[in-house]
Order: structure tokens, then sequence, then C-alpha cells
């Protein structure tokens, strides 16, 4: 039996995790988690064989999880779910430690092979974002100056030029204002820019931003 923790901050997300994994023979959700705290929490008690993760539950950053759980546990395999389709994600959440990627609108068929594969000692990555991912080794815009992002500046930089406030960001993601203003502006220096302006204009001009985006005030 392989014995699964779903942590995602959002009940519907595990509740429908949870039907899935049900009807599939040999797999068990054995915990569930809403933080990382509840997550660490679980981790330290409960034996298990497979972890699935999502990459921006509020609070302490997916990959500072991710590293920090691998120090608990290191044998435990992580498969990350996440809402960011952008290959960055994946590339960093794989070298932080975990040991496989999908996204968050990937068929139910892909997420049990997903399990199964890192239960088993292997990796996996949903399709689209292994494409993209080879795509990109073979282009110059690997050397672009968003690739030089953590998670979190990034996460931060896409809400950014999305619209959203520095006070906006600091409530949805559950940190201070400070913390935030403090991420766009190494976002703006690791970027070379100087203001929000700039680095939306940036996300259009590189097909950073989702389909039907409108420019903040439009």
């Amino acid at each position: 039996m392989t014995k699964i923790i779903i942590a995602d901050d959002h009940a519907i997300i595990r509740d429908g995790l949870k039907q899935i994994i049900s009807f599939v023979p040999n797999m068990s959700v054995v915990g569930e988690a809403e933080n990382g705290q509840e997550l660490l929490q679980l981790i330290r008690t409960l034996d298990v064989d497979v972890l699935v993760l999502d990459m921006s539950m509020p609070g302490k950053s997916g990959l500072a999880l991710i590293q920090q759980i691998k120090a608990l546990k290191p044998d435990l395999p992580i498969l990350i779910l996440s809402m960011y389709q952008e290959s960055q994600y994946a590339v960093q959440a794989i070298r932080a430690g975990a040991a496989g990627y999908i996204t968050k609108n990937t068929a139910s068929g892909q997420l049990i092979e997903g399990i199964r594969k890192v239960a088993d000692g292997g990796s996996f990555i949903s399709p689209a974002i292994a494409e993209k991912i080879v795509k990109q080794m073979h282009k110059p815009e690997m050397d672009l100056p968003h690739t030089k992002l953590t998670a979190r500046e990034f996460q931060t930089f896409k809400m950014l030029v999305e619209g959203h406030s520095v006070n906006d960001i600091a409530n949805i993601l559950s940190l201070s204002n400070k913390t935030i203003s403090t991420h766009k502006a190494n976002i703006l220096q690791k970027m070379g820019m100087t203001n929000t302006a700039s680095l939306v204009y940036y996300a259009l001009k590189h097909g950073l931003v989702d389909e039907g985006f409108e420019k903040p005030g439009q």
C-alpha cells in the first residue's frame, strides 16, 4: 500500500485529490495539511511513502518546505502539484529536492502515474512542462533576467504584472508588506528595471502572463 500525504491550503483541492486516489487500488491518503507547520508535524509522526505538495501555500514557500522536508526525511519522494505552468518553477523544485512536478490542470491519470513513478524511486514531470524545459534548453532565453529569480520572487513578479499591489500580494501570500517590498526590490535589481511598468512590458514581450491578461489600469 502506497501511503500518501496531501498538502494544499485549499480544502476543495485536497478533497478532490482524495477522491481520485480513493479509486486506485493499493493507494491511501493517510494525512493532509493546509500549511507548512501542519505538514512538518505530520511528516515527523506518520509513516508515509509519497508527499503530494502544493508549491504555493501561504507562509513558507514551496522550495523552503522541500528543503526542510528533505532534511527531516531525505528518502521521502515529493511530487509537486502546482498551479504554475512555467518551466522555471519545475526546474527549481527539482533542484530543491522534489522527485516530480505536475500542474493542477493535469489529468487525473497523470497524477496517479506521477505518484506511482516517484514512489518507485523515479521522477515524473508533466509532459507539457517537460516539453517547455527541453525547448528552453535549446534557446538563449535561459539567460533572460527572469530566470535568475527565486520561485517566490517569480511568484511576486507575476502578481505585480497582473496588477496586484504590494499590500494585495502580502495578504494573499500571508506575508508582511516589508517582505513583499523586499522581493519587489530584488526583482527590479535582478532584472535591471526601475518600475512595475517595465516589468509589465517585459512580461508581455516574453509571454509570461496568462492569455486574456489586461494591463493594470485597463
